[in-house]
């Protein structure tokens, strides 16, 4: 296995593969110079030739490393994704003409890995963050989509989720944060049942965007709620369809090289962008080529195709935002028509009115802050594919489980002094539960009573435990009534549980004590370098972008500026 997704120049130092083992990385129309003999295509396929050629199910992994399938036409589908969230509802002048558009939407279960994670309780508040796995698969299961990923004879084949982002707006509607992850990147794959074809698929260790051939995008969301035990509201998938007309809709969007640009080389590889220094609005083909761009960009890997990616889609969402754009309703509804007609959405986002309610708390969040990361990566020790960063990775994760903005804004919000315990250890009222119920590894049973008992060591006579079983990725002590604020505190430092596993709810009853998987054994809890202050952004690994950020300019790779 290999990965496609950030291996460019420093595998091209141990091998140099001709343009025929290669095939065309970052190829273009036909009429803006593809070669009729690309891989995989012919200039009666029409639309864009199949990037490197390769269609394997693995992503396009290949005996070395080389990469071979690009990510830059699965991006475009991410901008359908954000379209589509962002302006679908108001396209419609009037219940009827949504009712048209929900007859266009495709559905599909929201997972299909098990139990899965208990949804997190509200807050004080009565608010509940979001989570949206945006996903934009590589399908060619109509001629329409053949003709814009060419590829024909892939037709029958299951599609790959080769664009994965998590998006995650906070429970107040403040902030929100967009991770993405390499679509190489190796994972446990829960097991998942197909629901049209009642097939299980076991459970495997796998690149990431081979969750989607195990039954559907309910199987990808279940793998990444294994993997950053974050609980997925709802899934939104999109394929080639209509993608190409969003992005013309959107009259052009502004971006930035540093110097002047040419994807561009004799061996075929590059997207054939071609820019001069400074800003430039780009649309049509050229956004394409922009989206597809590897060789060009920083060290010429898909890593620095990510950020050129993130570049466009916060200068697009900020063009929609200045209302310039798309106040045509002509040419809303004929852009809501392509977007509904090319979404799969889980059967709880299955309306257009859903969607509508969506776009208005997405649109709440103002574009300063607006945050976009890739997901911290490190090489396998065999450099064969990508794999989590340990620590950073995680921290990232524990970021969007605790609602925590990436962008480090959070750390301002006013405290106030911890209250002290109000109410004597024998007589506070806990409810002990076993939340370790993981899809992949399977619940520790008994992890209630170990845990109960080591309160009544610690004085806490009053805790019993509550038999049912649930799934939670950390452990927390939540509460309802105020007042209780200070026996909640007293209790985690008594377990020695960081001040963030303590939080109020609304749906809150009692106190209770949810003995998360990151506490699976013993009866002391397994304290790491950093519980007694947790993170309050993103680690530098993950390379975030703020979203009011207009002066980010692509670094350009001078191997191809001219």
């Amino acid at each position: 296995m290999r990965q496609s997704s950030v291996r460019g120049d420093r595998s091209r130092r141990r091998r140099e593969p001709d343009a025929q083992e290669l095939g065309w990385d970052d190829g273009l129309y036909a009429d803006a110079g593809l070669p009729p003999d690309a891989p995989g295509w012919t200039p009666a396929d029409g639309g864009v030739p199949p990037e490197d050629g390769d269609t394997s199910a693995d992503g396009g992994h290949r005996k070395g490393g080389r990469p071979r399938r690009g990510r830059g036409r699965k991006v475009l589908r991410w901008t359908a994704l954000s379209l589509a969230v962002l302006i679908v509802g108001g396209a419609g002048a009037g219940y009827w003409y949504y009712e048209h558009l929900n007859a266009n939407l495709r559905k599909a279960p929201r997972s299909l890995g098990g139990g899965g994670l208990k949804k997190p309780d509200p807050n004080a508040f009565g608010q509940s963050p979001l989570n949206i796995l945006l996903l934009g698969s590589d399908g060619r299961n109509s001629a329409e989509n053949i003709k814009l990923g060419g590829a024909r004879q892939d037709a029958d084949r299951k599609p790959l989720a080769d664009v994965q982002m998590l998006l995650h707006v906070s429970a107040d509607r403040s902030n929100m944060s967009v991770i993405s992850i390499p679509r190489d990147t190796r994972v446990t794959i829960p097991q998942c049942t197909d629901p049209k074809t009642h097939q299980v698929y076991p459970q495997t260790s796998a690149a990431i965007n081979q969750s989607l051939q195990h039954g559907g995008p309910g199987c990808t969301l279940a793998t990444w709620q294994e993997l950053t035990g974050v609980y997925i509201d709802h899934f939104m998938m999109v394929d080639f369809s209509g993608v190409v007309s969003m992005a013309d809709a959107i009259g052009g969007v502004p971006v930035c090289v540093d110097n002047n640009v040419y994807s561009h080389d004799s061996k075929g590889h590059g997207s054939g962008l071609k820019l001069t220094k400074g800003t430039h609005s780009v649309k049509g083909v050229q956004a394409l080529q922009w989206l597809r761009t590897r060789y060009g960009f920083e060290d010429n890997t898909d890593i620095g195709r990510a950020k050129a990616q993130h570049m466009y889609m916060n200068s697009m969402v900020r063009q929609l935002k200045k209302g310039t754009k798309l106040t045509d309703p002509g040419q809303l509804r004929d852009l809501a028509e392509a977007a509904t007609k090319s979404l799969t959405v889980d059967d709880g986002l299955d309306t257009v009115k859903k969607l509508y309610d969506l776009g208005g708390d997405l649109n709440r969040v103002p574009t300063k802050r607006i945050t976009m990361v890739t997901m911290p990566w490190q090489y396998s020790p065999d450099e064969s594919y990508v794999m989590p960063k340990p620590g950073d990775a995680e921290a990232t994760f524990a970021l969007l489980r605790n609602d925590t903005a990436l962008d480090g804004k959070d750390r301002k919000k006013k405290t106030t002094p911890d209250p002290k315990a109000s109410t004597p250890k024998g007589e506070l009222k806990v409810v002990v539960q076993n939340g370790t119920n993981s899809t992949v590894n399977g619940p520790v049973s008994g992890r209630a009573a170990v845990i109960q008992q080591r309160l009544a060591g610690l004085g806490y006579g009053a805790a019993g435990t509550d038999p049912a079983l649930t799934t939670q990725a950390d452990t927390t002590i939540t509460y309802r009534d105020k007042g209780l604020r200070g026996d909640a505190l007293a209790l985690a430092k008594a377990l020695g549980l960081p001040k963030g596993a303590v939080r109020e709810s609304s749906s809150a009853s009692g106190m209770r004590l949810v003995i998360g998987n990151d506490w699976r054994t013993g009866s002391a809890y397994p304290k790491t370098s950093g519980d007694d202050k947790s993170a309050d952004k993103a680690p530098d690994s993950a390379d975030a972008l703020n979203g009011e950020d207009s002066k980010a300019c692509m670094k350009v790779n001078p191997q191809y500026s001219f």
